[in-house]
Formats: C-alpha cells, sequence, structure tokens
C-alpha cells in the first residue's frame, strides 16, 4: 500500500508516457478552487528535486517550518509568506502591528505544538487589561473588544495555516470565547447643522469639498484623489478611480478599497456648477491640490484636521470624517432614495452592506413609520414630520419658534492664495500677494493704500492680473517646448539633407559666421525640394 504524503508535500505520479510528474498547491481563486504548478522528469528522484525547487520559489514552506518552532517565527513565517502577497498596503500595516507589537511580544516563544487554549485565554485578557502601547491617558491601558477580537482572528488563521500544513494536530484557536461584537457608533449631522456646517467652510476655503462630500458620500482618500480629468462638466459625470492614502509619512496613489468602489456617479447641477468656478481658479491636474506641494493632492490628515475646525466654529456635534459619508447616505434614504441605487453610489459591493451600515433610523424615519401606520389602521389624517419633534412643537405663544441666522467664525489667518494685508502706520496699508511663476519660483507683488478697505480691492484685483499674467507665461512656455521637440524629430525624419549639403554649409557658415540652414530648417524640412532656394534667400 502506498504511502500517504503529508499535507503541503505535493504529489509525485508516474505518467503514461514514462516520465514522472509533481504537482504543488500554491494557492486558491476566488470561487475556493485550488492553484497548481507541477514540473515533469524522466526519473522519481529528479523530480523529487525539481518538486523541492518549486516549492522554494512559490513559497511554500519546507523543511524550516517545524512543530516544536516558535510560535513567533511560524506566525512570521506564515504572514510573509501566504497573509501579506494579497493585502494591500493600509491592511498589511493592521496585520504587522499585532503581530509584532502584540503577539510576538507576548506569547513568541511558546513552541507551536505546545500553544494551548488556556494560553491563548490569558493573552486576550492581558491585551484587554493592559495591552494599550500609546495613548494610554486618553484611551486607559486596556485596549477594546477590537482590537482582541482582530488579535484573535490573526492567530486563528495562522493556526489554520499550521494544521493544514500538518504542523499541529488540533488548532487551540477554535472555540475560544470572544468579547462581544459592539457596533462603532455613527452620528449624523442635522438638516441645520449641515447648513452651518457648509457656511462656516465656505468661508474657512474648505466649501467645494465639503459640500461634494456631503453630495456623494465618498470617501476621504478617494475625494482628495480626484483629478480634472475624471469629471465631465457636460454630462456631470464623475469618475471615481483612485484613492490616496497615506503610509510611513509619505503619499501614495492606490486602486479604490473594492472593486465597486471604482464606479461613476452623477453629480447634481448646483454641485456641478461650483466645481466648474473652482476649476476655472486652480491651475492644476489635481482638484484638490495641496498648497504646500507641486503637483500633489491634499493630505488626507490634514482634511481631517481641518474638517475638526470646521465642525468647532460651526457649533456641530464631534463627528469623524467618515460620519459626513453616513451622513450622506442616511440623507439619501430619508428622501426616498432605494437602497440598491445607493449602494451603487458608495461603492458598496452588495445591497446588505449598505443595510447593515447605512440604515440608520433617524428621529424623523421613525416618525414617518408611526405615521403610516396609523394611516393604515385608524385611517387618519396626520402632520407631516420635520427633523425633530421639537420643531413641531409651537412656542408659548402659539407661533414657531424663530432661530437667528448663523453668523460664521472668522478667523486672523486668510485664506490660502488671498494675499496678505499689513498696516505699515495710521494711514497706510501694504497688500502683498506672493503667487508662484511659471519658472516654479515665488515672486513678490505689492499695491499701497491709505485705508484698509482700499488696499482690499486693488490687492483683488492686483491678483486677478497677477494670475492671468502668469497663465498666459506657462501657456507661451508649453507652446515653446513643442517647438523644441519639433526640431529633433523633423532632424530624425530628413537626415540626408545635412550629409547632401554638408560641405556647402561649413563653406558658407565659416564665411556668414551664422548657421542659415538651422535657421530656416524648420521652413524646408517639409519640402527638402526647397532647400537651395530658402539658403539662398538666407544668404541675400
Amino acid at each position: 500500500m502506498a504511502r500517504k504524503r503529508k499535507a503541503g508535500d505535493g504529489t509525485l505520479r508516474l505518467r503514461k508516457d514514462g516520465r514522472w510528474e509533481g504537482r504543488i498547491v500554491v494557492g486558491y481563486d476566488e470561487k475556493g478552487a485550488p492553484i497548481t504548478k507541477s514540473v515533469t522528469a524522466m526519473s522519481k528522484a529528479v523530480c523529487q528535486e525539481k518538486l523541492e525547487e518549486l516549492k522554494v520559489k512559490c513559497g511554500v514552506v519546507t523543511g524550516k517550518a517545524k512543530p516544536d518552532m516558535p510560535f513567533g517565527d511560524w506566525i512570521d513565517l506564515w504572514y510573509q509568506t501566504w497573509s501579506k502577497p494579497g493585502l494591500r498596503i493600509t491592511t498589511q500595516q493592521c496585520y504587522e502591528d499585532r503581530i509584532y507589537n502584540h503577539i510576538i511580544p507576548h506569547i513568541g516563544e511558546i513552541p507551536l505544538n505546545k500553544l494551548t487554549q488556556s494560553d491563548l485565554q490569558q493573552f486576550y485578557a492581558e491585551l484587554k487589561r493592559n495591552g494599550r502601547r500609546i495613548r494610554r491617558d486618553l484611551y486607559g491601558p486596556g485596549l477594546s473588544d477590537r482590537m482582541v477580537r482582530s488579535c484573535h482572528t490573526t492567530c486563528r488563521i495562522a493556526l489554520e495555516k499550521a494544521k493544514t500544513e500538518g504542523l499541529i494536530r488540533v488548532n487551540p484557536a477554535v472555540g475560544y470565547k470572544l468579547p462581544p461584537k459592539k457596533a462603532r457608533e455613527m452620528q449624523v449631522l442635522s438638516h441645520e447643522e449641515m447648513q452651518r456646517f457648509l457656511i462656516q467652510a465656505k468661508e474657512d476655503g474648505f466649501y467645494e469639498m465639503m459640500l461634494l462630500k456631503l453630495a456623494t458620500g465618498m470617501r476621504r482618500g478617494e475625494i482628495c484623489a480626484l483629478q480634472w480629468d475624471d469629471l465631465n462638466l457636460r454630462t456631470g459625470e464623475l469618475h471615481i478611480q483612485r484613492q490616496v492614502i497615506h503610509v510611513a509619512g509619505a503619499l501614495h496613489e492606490s486602486a479604490p478599497k473594492t472593486k465597486s468602489s471604482d464606479r461613476t456617479v452623477i453629480l447634481p447641477p448646483a454641485v456641478l456648477a461650483v466645481l466648474q468656478e473652482l476649476k476655472e481658479r486652480t491651475d492644476s491636474r489635481w482638484m484638490f491640490p495641496s498648497p504646500v506641494k507641486e503637483d500633489a493632492p491634499l493630505d488626507p490628515q490634514s482634511v481631517y484636521r481641518k474638517m475638526k475646525k470646521v465642525l468647532v466654529r460651526a457649533q456641530c456635534k464631534n463627528i469623524r470624517f467618515h460620519d459626513l459619508r453616513h451622513t450622506f447616505a442616511t440623507t439619501a434614504l430619508e428622501h426616498g432614495m432605494d437602497v440598491k441605487t445607493l449602494s451603487a453610489i458608495i461603492g458598496h459591493i452588495s445591497s446588505a452592506t449598505t443595510i447593515d451600515i447605512y440604515s440608520h433610523i433617524t428621529g424623523a424615519m421613525q416618525q414617518q413609520a408611526a405615521q403610516k401606520i396609523e394611516r393604515g389602521i385608524g385611517h387618519s389624517e396626520a402632520y407631516e414630520p420635520h427633523e425633530t419633534l421639537g420643531d413641531q412643537l409651537p412656542a408659548e405663544d402659539g407661533k414657531p419658534p424663530v432661530r437667528p441666522p448663523f453668523a460664521p467664525y472668522k478667523g486672523k489667518v486668510r485664506k490660502p492664495g488671498t494675499g496678505g494685508i499689513y498696516e505699515l502706520n495710521d494711514h497706510l496699508y501694504e497688500s502683498r500677494y506672493s503667487p508662484t511663476n511659471a519658472q516654479g519660483k515665488r515672486e513678490v507683488h505689492t499695491v499701497y493704500a491709505k485705508t484698509r478697505e482700499e488696499c482690499e480691492a486693488l490687492l483683488e484685483k492686483m491678483i486677478i492680473e497677477v494670475r492671468e499674467r502668469i497663465k498666459d507665461e506657462k501657456r507661451r512656455a508649453k507652446v515653446e517646448a513643442s517647438e523644441q521637440k519639433a526640431v529633433p524629430q523633423l532632424t530624425k525624419k530628413y537626415p540626408p539633407i545635412w550629409r547632401l549639403y554638408s560641405t556647402p554649409y561649413r563653406r558658407f557658415t565659416h564665411i556668414l559666421g551664422r548657421n542659415p540652414i538651422r535657421e530656416n530648417y524648420c521652413l524646408f524640412a517639409a519640402s527638402p525640394c526647397s532647400l537651395s532656394i530658402s539658403f539662398i534667400v538666407s544668404i541675400a
């Protein structure tokens, strides 16, 4: 009876043509079917050697993985070999934080075949009690239930792979009772808060991005990675096809989060008009360029900090940037958008994900549901709901309450790109504007006036003139660059001209002290037969 090979060793078989074939499983496709690679040889020994080389080449665990190896070495081998190649950059950071900062320091020395469920239980309890390494003053010494569950998931998958490879008999992480899974609390802005938020964002120079965020529900990295080529101003179609992520102190462009995240949305006419005005005063391929880096998008972290300032100044509740996406989804559901359409707009894989995450019922939706039940059962007339119940209760005098208009906070720092005004003395003000010219250098422009209002008007006029001049300079620079590229191309296209007239070229160049053929080359290159005429005219 043939001996059964261990899991992960591959298979060896004798083919009908007399050759030996070795085959191993290197992975699995989206449907769960195994992906295999094979080698062939005339003898079994040679086929075995080729199979071992194929294992090393494909990253299949060989003799270096042993049952008594430390669990830290195994989980590192598992992550580098099987897990890391299929993860996104941001997901890799999360895995590495859990493995190298929590799992290996606590239970990395325990042998793989001696790791028990009791060891894992003590490890999770220690994480919950005293596992936090940073920001202990803000969040306490222990890790959250979500982090503990993530560490358990990583250990369970790594141990399951060790079981598949035949290194352990049972997976000790199976059957462990985890902390309860708690849904993260998400908050939404009310209609009044959204109005205050947009008014304040307009005052702070942040209006276009926040309006687009509340109108589409895009992720933070997606909205920072938008380029003008992604927007069709005629049809209003916006193609979301990339995102910007912050990794190790640097910005990186990557594909969207999922395949469904690569999508096209239709913008409302009002939002499209605002973006069209923004494009007229933006000289960059990025829709929201960085104010400090050349040809770079806005940093997602700086966008988050700016959003927090706007929330405080607009007197809104303290929410995350991702909660603005939740605000869009909830508002869309309130106004009758179906779940399938909403799922396509925000880029979810299925409608079930949208229902589970973004269909939180607000107070107004609960009132609408109660009124529909009342109409169906009692056939009674009910009032139309508003944002909250307090909006529908009249004041003591019988009149609805009147709220004062919101006045945005005006900071001392001017908006980027609007210059600065300085008071030199009691009767003299200076306006200064320092843009980057077509050569990439800073140039300073100043005007003076007796009053601040007059200085502000002169500054606005000067900014418009300087921007138009810089645009013209950049346009001329592009034309000159294209002309300079055209001459070498013509030289390559008609090389016999120089060889044909090399003797008169050297003779007359020496006499005249200049190069007439080079000067007239672009004129006669398209028609080489006109060389003699152009050459004579240039001499004359």
